[in-house]
């Protein structure tokens, strides 16, 4: 292979030196023109002869990766650990916001897979479903609930703006459901949505149905086993397990140091953790 390459480095310097283009010599020789024109470049600058030289010693043996900065792998590895296993992107967010260096998304994952077990790359040709879209702030409100032994979580999020709301319950009927109505709309959206989709669960229906009416001009029920029709929630119920609540089964008397949990969950949620399709930046600013 390296014969070759000496080879076309030939050719191209002597149709180089008969005057044909150098678009032209790319094409016959089925190079790339920057190749070409960077190859050319070189040999005015030093000569073919040591041109020639300098390129197979450039091809032999391995380059030495580049070290990195052991105190730039400690900073991610933190980062990392208090941001409860969080992406490279937002590891790559604080670290240009704490200490204003802004390392490549890719040496950032090299630095985790030193340490830790990462997951496989989502495939980008896998097929997902439609989702519910909004281009404004509370045009479309997703509810749902989460299961956490004795303590039922109802949550809340505006699929624009990504603002959200947790309130724990001991039951989970539709006079909880409307009470979580009348406690988050109010609280945290404005009182109303144009759309508010929930999935068909009991805590959905009844007095529910009967009361979200006074907040919205749509309730859409989403269609049963299309979990893609919920997934802005269904993403945020996963952040309120691992970064706040965890997979535990709770008792019923553990419901006020919880609250308090939840509590400062939603105001990191909301002016501390950036959120990739914000552009990087949290929901709300202080």
């Amino acid at each position: 292979m390296e014969v070759q390459q000496i080879t076309k480095i030939s050719l191209v310097w002597d149709l180089y030196e008969q005057d044909i283009p150098k678009a032209r010599i790319a094409r016959q020789l089925g190079i790339h023109r920057e190749t070409v024109h960077l190859w050319i470049k070189r040999i005015e600058k030093v000569g073919f002869l040591p041109f020639v030289e300098e390129y197979q010693r450039a091809k032999k043996g391995e380059r030495k990766r580049r070290q990195i900065d052991p105190l730039l792998k400690r900073k991610i590895w933190a980062i990392r650990e208090r941001e409860y296993d969080c992406c490279g992107q937002k590891i790559q967010y604080f670290l240009k916001k704490e200490y204003g260096i802004k390392p490549a998304v890719s040496k950032i994952y090299e630095v985790l897979g030193e340490k830790y077990q990462l997951r496989s790359k989502w495939k980008t040709n896998k097929k997902r479903g439609s989702t519910p879209s909004a281009t404004k702030a509370r045009e479309v409100v997703q509810m749902d609930t989460v299961m956490f032994g004795h303590i039922i979580a109802f949550t809340a999020i505006d699929i624009f703006t990504k603002e959200a709301d947790v309130m724990l319950s001991l039951s989970g009927t539709s006079n909880d459901g409307a009470r979580f109505l009348n406690t988050c709309m109010p609280r945290r959206f404005n009182s109303f949505s144009e759309t508010i989709q929930a999935d068909g669960g009991p805590e959905f229906q009844g007095k529910f149905a009967s009361t979200v009416r006074q907040y919205t001009n749509t309730f859409r029920v989403s269609r049963p086993y299309r979990k893609n029709e919920q997934s802005f929630i269904e993403s945020f119920n996963r952040t309120v397990r691992k970064e706040c609540l965890g997979w535990t089964n709770y008792n019923w008397n553990e419901l006020p140091e919880l609250n308090g949990y939840v509590e400062e969950f939603l105001n990191r949620y909301h002016y501390h953790r950036p959120h990739m399709s914000l552009g990087m930046r949290p929901p709300l600013q202080k």
